[in-house]
């Protein structure tokens, strides 16, 4: 068997699509008599400043020749990929391995690319010890995601799916024709095997992309005949083409365990630590919050496009335990999601006069309150019961702010109650 990775053929501004690519090379790779057995879209490291949106590097299993995957691999890259902008710079790995078989190294770099930045001179001398065939260009250093794509299949255990519906390319830059009525329809009658494809609070399309390039609508789910079920559901523009990936999406691949006082910039975690200080709104409507551990802090920030995820956070007091999911970047925990372990439930407050119902006032120094009106004292503050509207469990960001790696909340595993968001 072999497999082909391929990286970073996509532009910001021109558009293109590295799923684009890879099916355009198995499309190639059948022409020429092969066949591809297996598409893996692998999502890397999300905080990785060379990513266009997502992050996705490919990988094509086929039975064809290597050497000619590999020219096949290269032709594709040479006519689609948008070398024209300086920032793209396209990979090529061609392994003789199958899925199975790949080299530890391999595997144990694809994990290690989800979570923290990879060297290309170690990825490309990795690559050169193995005997894999690889091509660059501009610098080659999608060489690194193509590496690791080759090594996903062995690095990850939970996959979900994904059904690309692609436009015809002279499409490309022109407004999408997708019927609305038809992909909430669609959505709701999948859910939840068939997550993200809108936000129903929002009344967004997420399968839709509003970036440049060839992508139609994307539909992610839990079994690949889910996806391509609402796929056939949807209304839309001719499509020229479509496939469906087995991913990583939609698994929290990118999160570590870590501590507060141990996290680094650049990577994504999961952290246990108690709420240090009331959120507040920012410039901006952000929200903000620092957690702590003993005597470390770290900031925490709901931004505004998490939308209400926002009021979620906003409900946190200082004092409850929890655990804050994101990436840190600038020594700030960008949140992704949280778990409300254990609640605060009381709060020290001014007690209250027993006759008039007034909140008493201090009768000085180490003397207690009394009631001015009615002279009842109190000897200091009493414990008060909270109205918490926050119930302990896991919350989430929408469906519209959703990283592509995170895990929704719908698709389970989680070791509390969960509020998820459709």
């Amino acid at each position: 068997m072999t497999l082909v990775g391929l990286d970073d053929t996509d532009s910001r501004e021109r558009g293109m699509c590295t799923t684009y690519v890879a099916t355009r090379v198995a499309a190639a790779i059948e022409t020429a008599g092969g066949t591809v057995d297996h598409r893996l879209l692998i999502r890397l490291d999300p905080s990785i400043e060379f990513k266009t949106r997502g992050n996705a590097a490919l990988c094509l299993e086929t039975d064809l020749d290597p050497d000619r995957a590999f020219d096949l691999a290269v032709d594709a890259v040479e006519s689609l990929a948008a070398v024209e902008d300086p920032k793209t710079s396209p990979g090529v790995v061609v392994a003789d391995a199958s899925t199975g078989t790949v080299a530890d190294p391999v595997a144990a770099l694809a994990r290690r690319a989800v979570h923290e930045r990879v060297d290309r001179d170690e990825a490309l001398g990795l690559a050169d010890r193995l005997g894999y065939r690889h091509r660059g260009w501009d610098g080659g250093r999608g060489r690194i995601g193509a590496l690791a794509a080759v090594g996903a299949g062995r690095a990850f255990d939970d996959w979900t799916y994904e059904h690309v519906a692609y436009r015809e390319l002279e499409r490309c830059g022109t407004p999408r024709e997708v019927d609305r009525e038809s992909v909430f329809a669609a959505a709701e009658a999948a859910y939840p095997d068939a997550w993200d494809t809108v936000d129903r609070a929002e009344d967004e399309l997420v399968c839709v992309p509003s970036a440049p390039g060839p992508i139609l609508y994307g539909i992610r789910g839990d079994d690949p005949e889910t996806v391509r079920e609402v796929a056939r559901a949807i209304g839309s523009e001719p499509v020229d083409r479509s496939a469906t990936f087995r991913t990583n999406q939609g698994t929290d691949a990118h999160l570590q365990s870590g501590t507060v006082e141990t996290v680094r910039d650049g990577r994504a975690y999961r952290i246990d630590a108690v709420v240090d200080d009331a959120p507040e709104t920012r410039a901006g409507g952000h929200v903000h919050t620092t957690v702590r551990d003993g005597d470390d802090h770290l900031p925490c920030v709901a931004f505004e496009p998490t939308k209400r995820f926002r009021d979620r956070v906003r409900s946190l007091r200082p004092g409850d335990r929890v655990t804050v999911c994101g990436e840190v970047g600038q020594g700030t925990l960008k949140l992704e999601k949280f778990a409300l372990r254990d609640p605060v439930t009381t709060e020290s407050a001014v007690p209250t006069c027993p006759d008039c119902g007034r909140s008493m006032e201090s009768a000085g120094r180490d003397q207690g309150y009394r009631c001015r009106d009615c002279g009842t004292t109190a000897p200091g503050r009493v414990e008060r019961e909270l109205d918490r509207r926050l119930d302990p469990g896991w919350y989430e960001v929408p469906p519209c702010a959703r990283r592509h790696v995170a895990k929704p909340l719908i698709r389970g595993g989680f070791d509390t109650p969960t509020y998820p968001e459709r």
